[in-house]
């Protein structure tokens, strides 16, 4: 691993240990050289998934679109980035472990809606709204009709 701060390439590990989440390895490094301390990561590399758009396209799936989705939708409410981050790394789990290479938006969309209903009513119905495209009145109070019936 090259140093930072002088670029040599030999260091040695002090402390390895996996972060909270699990999926990656932190290293306490430091430097042969000029014996500074640096921290690296170790993750596993992962086979690249592609999203299949509702017209065919297909693009590289990009955690931080359906975080930035899901942030949107919890906007104002009590909603923490912690459950944010646990959602997020549910639905990415799910779209690889799939193991297909590729995974539909809606089925991905559905995913993130399912965890939404399970954490905010509110932050689910956002959601839907920009998920689903409701064009009228009418296909908006039938989601929030379902989602009553659902409750009750």
């Amino acid at each position: 691993m090259k140093c930072q701060f002088c670029s040599c390439t030999d260091s040695k590990v002090i402390d390895s240990r996996p972060t909270d989440d699990g999926n990656s390895i932190r290293r306490r490094r430091e430097c042969i050289n000029c014996g500074r301390r640096f921290t690296t990561y170790e993750k596993v590399e992962l086979s690249p998934l592609f999203v299949v758009k509702r017209d065919g396209r297909r693009e590289a799936f990009d955690s931080q679109k359906i975080k930035a989705g899901i942030l949107h939708a919890c906007d104002k409410l009590p909603v923490s980035m912690q459950q944010i981050d646990a959602i997020v790394t549910r639905v990415e789990q799910a779209a690889y472990s799939a193991m297909e290479g590729e995974i539909a938006s809606e089925k991905l969309g559905d995913m993130v809606m399912s965890e939404l209903k399970e954490l905010n009513d509110v932050a689910y119905v956002r959601f839907a709204a920009v998920y689903r495209k409701f064009t009228d009145v009418e296909s908006f109070m039938n989601e929030l009709q379902k989602l009553v019936d659902e409750k009750m």
